[in-house]
């Protein structure tokens, strides 16, 4: 997804590992319970270590290359992976971020999780580095507004083409308005409905990418009033319009859409 100075790389961009990164990488696979990986500008894995294969029940690096959080975890987790990977694009850095990963028997865990930017020799973000592992329930303090704002976000996942309010929102946290946004932001860095409109943005380039459906129709079936609307918040967002940004992606045009697990 085109954001900010990210060289728009391909994942054939990000290259075999040299032999000094190959030997970390070999390092990296005898740390019990921790997870890495390399993704490209698009999302999608270039490299993961052992621990993470082990964490989808999977055996070889191949079965996660070019496939996306999409592919291996719940849509309202692998919409937030995406939003923090959008900003490690940025330029930005997250780094111990508490949160829920999911796992090959569709339970998730509390895991701190650090992400930063992938440089080429010239300087370039041409993808993200990230890694994560398992932390003690005590360390999230589980149970109050981490559980109840998983809530929100299943909800919001589910029910993205419509009117949701902050007030409508609030109600199922079980908070006042203002308390919840306060919680929300403090959380995902957006206000609610900044985060909706990322979200239906998202989705949306996601049908950009894998049909040929008109901007009309995605724009209607992704909660925006009609194509003017979409076109404008979709330039406001990524400093393109969608149909040039479908141009760009063409090489991912055809293929089916990833299956949720």
């Amino acid at each position: 997804m085109p954001t900010g100075n990210v060289a728009m790389e391909s994942s054939r961009d990000l290259r075999p590992l040299d032999p000094v990164a190959a030997g970390i990488a070999g390092l990296l696979d005898q740390i019990d319970g921790v997870q890495c990986w390399i993704k490209d500008p698009q999302g999608r894995y270039a490299w993961v270590n052992r621990g993470f294969l082990l964490n989808y029940a999977l055996e070889r690096v191949e079965q996660v290359v070019g496939r996306t959080d999409h592919d291996l975890s719940p849509p309202h987790l692998a919409d937030q992976y995406q939003a923090d990977d959008e900003r490690v694009l940025r330029g930005e850095k997250v780094d111990g971020r508490i949160e829920l990963v999911g796992r090959f028997d569709r339970t998730a865990v509390w895991s701190l999780t650090t992400k930063k930017p992938l440089h080429d020799a010239r300087g370039r973000i041409i993808g993200t580095l990230g890694m994560t592992r398992v932390v003690d329930a005590d360390v999230v303090h589980a149970g109050g507004e981490d559980a109840v704002l998983g809530l929100v976000l299943v909800h919001m996942r589910k029910h993205f083409t419509e009117p949701l309010s902050n007030v409508e929102l609030a109600r199922m946290a079980g908070r006042s308005v203002r308390a919840f946004e306060r919680m929300f932001r403090r959380q995902m860095q957006a206000t609610p409905q900044q985060f909706l409109r990322r979200l239906r943005l998202r989705l949306a380039c996601r049908e950009l990418t894998t049909t040929r459906r008109s901007l009309a129709a995605i724009a209607v079936d992704h909660g925006f009033c009609d194509q003017s609307h979409f076109v404008r918040e979709f330039r406001r967002e990524f400093g393109i319009p969608p149909g040039e940004y479908r141009k760009q992606q063409d090489g991912t045009v055809g293929r089916t859409a990833p299956v949720n697990r």
